[in-house]
């Protein structure tokens, strides 16, 4: 499949090596945002390290949300980093009413846990799915692979308001436990950061995950 060259937005881009675990059998990559990367290396005294990569949708886009110009707030890019699940932004405002509701009460019961969650990803315009699509192309090479990370506009969650990227990394983990007493559940297993609402998990346990977002469609 050919891939015509892609317009390079300006999303925000750090490499980092963060602990893993003492098991490590193979390299993940993504892309992590300061305040992520701040969470992730106060775990790399505890075991191996990994290099993590990948493109979230921070940045200083300066489109409308018209289609004039690179994707912009008002495609649900958040220009300044993560944000609170209360924050009044597109990207937070976008999201499905059940799911923001459930993501809600379930960062305020992390809260008391002393865990912080951030949203560093919520709803997208098609425009901003399709730019980080393009992108994902450049970065892993192929379409084939970038489509085990970043799903098409008409396929994404994100574009209908029914997923949302949850930071940092403690944020994550802690929704990975708890998150199903919300219905809250992470949905692909090589991204602990996706979670979509399952309500019939609120009876005690989440369904089972697809591996990346090629095996859910």
């Amino acid at each position: 499949m050919t891939t015509a060259a892609a317009p390079r937005h300006r999303h925000r881009r750090r490499r980092v090596l963060v602990a893993v675990g003492l098991a490590v059998a193979a390299l993940a990559t993504v892309v992590v945002p300061a305040v992520v990367e701040r969470a992730l290396d106060g775990l790399a005294a505890n075991g191996a390290t990994v290099e993590l990569e990948r493109m979230l949708p921070f940045g200083d886009g300066d489109g409308d949300g018209d289609g004039d110009g690179e994707p912009g707030v008002a495609d649900g890019l958040l220009p300044s980093g993560p944000v609170s699940p209360y924050a009044d932004v597109p990207a937070i405002a976008g999201l499905e009413p059940d799911l923001l509701a459930a993501l809600r009460a379930a960062s305020d019961a992390a809260a008391i846990d002393g865990v912080e969650v951030v949203v560093n990803s919520g709803w997208r315009s098609a425009t901003l799915q399709q730019a980080m699509l393009d992108e994902a192309v450049v970065t892993y090479g192929s379409a084939e692979e970038a489509a085990r990370w970043v799903s098409t506009p008409d396929d994404s969650a994100h574009v209908t308001g029914d997923a949302v990227d949850v930071g940092g990394w403690d944020g994550a983990a802690w929704l990975g436990e708890h998150g199903w007493a919300w219905g809250l559940c992470q949905t692909y297993a090589n991204e602990s950061w996706h979670f979509e609402l399952r309500p019939e998990a609120v009876g005690g346990a989440c369904p089972p995950m697809a591996s990346d977002p090629t095996a859910a469609h």
